[in-house]
């Protein structure tokens, strides 16, 4: 029998995949780091720097822990990737751009394709050693193969060592692509966890959000796999009228008072109000739409998760 091939996975709790090799600055270091330092990260940057993470293009995604990747070329210290679960129309292999290279791991498939996974439901959650003291803090959403369940604890695979989860805080599926498809309701009650959190340009965790990350999360844990960015997020799904909005459909936004470029989403709310993740915000909030300048800006609406019978 011919040996498994191996893939590469994100070895830290967020890994920020960046527009260019030279895209951070002397104030992300902690960002680049293994360890990831997130915490300090982003506790020091002010609100223009944030800013300047989108207006200088300088930010496309994020990976979370174990999420896997394809390493089309290292350069040094950097790998040019494709993260295969973030669809995009970049690629068509998934999101591109570049991750510092030790924030990367090579595993044998063999030992990570397991048969189920251990997917975070908690907003975080401590991943514990061997001898269950804590490793790192990880992020909804996060999943890693399962190799034993115990009553009250999961011993998970990582791309270092076995470790621990707290089995109040993860669901086991078979894979990510059997969560269970829930509708709107669901997807909003996600959603409704994370309102105050800051926003983070490119962000897919729940230490910060960008817009499309927040509704990609939240269909994610929904289950559907949905484009990563706003602009994709809008061409595809089922287009809905206005007058038919459903509580989880997704609001697009553009340019030019709705006749440009996609720009923002978010996700209905009921009622005239969305949930969403604004930069101009001080955090996820619920707002509604009449009076604002998201009113004469709406330019779509789509729908991705099924209806639930009743």
């Amino acid at each position: 029998m011919s040996q498994q091939p191996n893939i590469w996975v994100c070895n830290v709790a967020v890994a920020t995949i960046w527009t260019k090799p030279d895209s951070p600055r002397d104030i992300d270091q902690d960002g680049l780091s293994q360890p990831v330092l997130l915490y300090n990260w982003y506790d020091q940057l002010t609100k223009e720097q944030r800013s300047d993470l989108c207006y200088q293009n300088l930010v496309q995604s994020q990976l979370l822990f174990g999420e896997e990747v394809i390493i089309d070329q290292i350069n040094g210290q950097w790998a040019k990737i494709i993260a295969v679960h973030q669809p995009s129309k970049k690629d068509e292999r998934g999101y591109p751009g570049w991750v510092p290279l030790p924030q990367l791991k090579l595993v044998s498939q063999e030992e990570w394709y397991k048969p189920s996974i251990a997917l975070v439901t908690s907003k975080q959650t401590i991943l514990y050693d061997s001898d269950k003291l804590p490793l790192k803090e990880l992020s909804y959403a996060t999943y890693l193969p399962v190799i034993e369940q115990q009553d009250k604890w999961i011993k998970v695979r990582t791309p270092e060592e076995d470790g621990w989860f707290k089995a109040k805080d993860v669901t086991i599926y078979n894979s990510i692509k059997d969560v269970p498809k829930r509708g709107g309701e669901s997807i909003v009650k996600c959603a409704e966890q994370f309102l105050e959190l800051p926003y983070f340009w490119g962000g897919m965790s729940a230490f910060g959000y960008d817009c499309s990350g927040f509704a990609y999360n939240m269909h994610k844990m929904n289950g559907y796999e949905i484009p990563r960015d706003a602009s994709d997020q809008a061409v595809r799904g089922k287009q809905v009228p206005y007058k038919d909005l459903k509580i989880g459909d997704l609001l697009f936004f553009a340019d030019q008072d709705g006749k440009g470029r996609v720009n923002h989403v978010g996700i209905y709310y009921g009622d005239g109000q969305m949930i969403h993740s604004s930069i101009s915000s001080p955090g996820i909030e619920i707002r509604t739409l009449e009076g604002s300048k998201y009113e004469k800006t709406l330019c779509e609406a789509r729908r991705y998760y099924q209806e639930e019978s009743s």
